[in-house]
């Protein structure tokens, strides 16, 4: 029901094979996502550590899901020198190709301990319906 887009991956992926950087060892997601289905529904739990929630912006555009987060640097004094920082700042993205059967009006979006989960209920189309037969001419009839 998701498809996974990512415009960079390939581009990433020629870039680490052509300067021999493909090991074992590569730079992690900015955003690492999970995304299941629960019931009547599909969750998407994306990790955004040190991110505040005004600083989320959720868009989804005919069935393209779109995360945007920025990690802002913590205030510093200005006589603090950084000796080592290996934590990504600045503006990530993810977008998320979401299937028709999903309701894209009604997604919840709800951010705990720094991760963002998103619930998109399965569309009422998309939902197994039973389908009644009669005999002797009379018309099929469908229930929900």
């Amino acid at each position: 029901m998701l498809m996974r887009t990512d415009p960079f991956r390939e581009l990433d992926r020629l870039t680490q094979q052509l300067l021999g950087t493909s090991g074992t060892w590569s730079r992690p997601s900015p955003m690492p996502m999970d995304a299941y289905r629960e019931n009547d529904e599909y969750v998407i739990a994306l990790d955004l550590p040190g991110v505040s929630a005004d600083a989320i912006d959720i868009d989804v555009e005919r069935n393209m899901l779109t995360v945007k987060a920025e990690r802002r640097p913590a205030a510093k004094a200005d006589d603090v020198q950084v000796e080592l920082s290996e934590r990504p700042l600045g503006v990530f993205s993810r977008q998320v190709m979401l299937a028709d059967t999903l309701d894209t009006e009604h997604i919840r979006a709800d951010y705990d301990a720094g991760v963002l989960t998103l619930r998109i209920p399965i569309a009422e189309r998309a939902k197994p319906r039973k389908i009644s037969i009669s005999a002797g001419g009379e018309h099929k009839q469908i229930s929900g």
